[in-house]
């Protein structure tokens, strides 16, 4: 089956989470020039293009990307916000939407997984 008709006939649900993850790699990376180029915002960006890819394709890593990722996003959002304390605010809630969504998306990929035989 071709990619093209993987998208096409997956659902809502399946499409997702990759595209959070697609989206938030995206604009981390498109972002990178705008911080200086920190190497965790890069490395950030490329680790969630890719877990959007394995998702998307249905990769047996992509699991463990995600959780991954989670620890990654919620460090990152969390050590944010308690750096800025809020004095951006336009930044305080992009960091907290971010993590809530980090969160539901690693819930729901977490919930949907199939257990593996041993």
């Amino acid at each position: 089956m071709s990619f093209a008709s993987k998208l096409k006939t997956a659902g809502v649900r399946t499409l997702a989470p990759a595209l959070f993850y697609g989206a938030t790699g995206l604009i981390f990376l498109v972002f990178l020039p705008l911080a200086n180029f920190p190497p965790h915002i890069g490395l950030t960006g490329l680790l969630s293009l890719v877990t959007a890819y394995g998702i998307i394709k249905k990769r047996f890593w992509a699991f463990w990307m995600v959780i991954a990722l989670f620890a990654v996003s919620t460090t990152i959002s969390l050590y944010t916000l308690y750096v800025i304390a809020f004095t951006n605010v336009i930044v305080g809630i992009s960091m907290v939407v971010y993590a809530v969504l980090t969160w539901l998306v690693t819930l729901y990929i977490v919930l949907k997984r199939k257990p593996t035989e041993t």
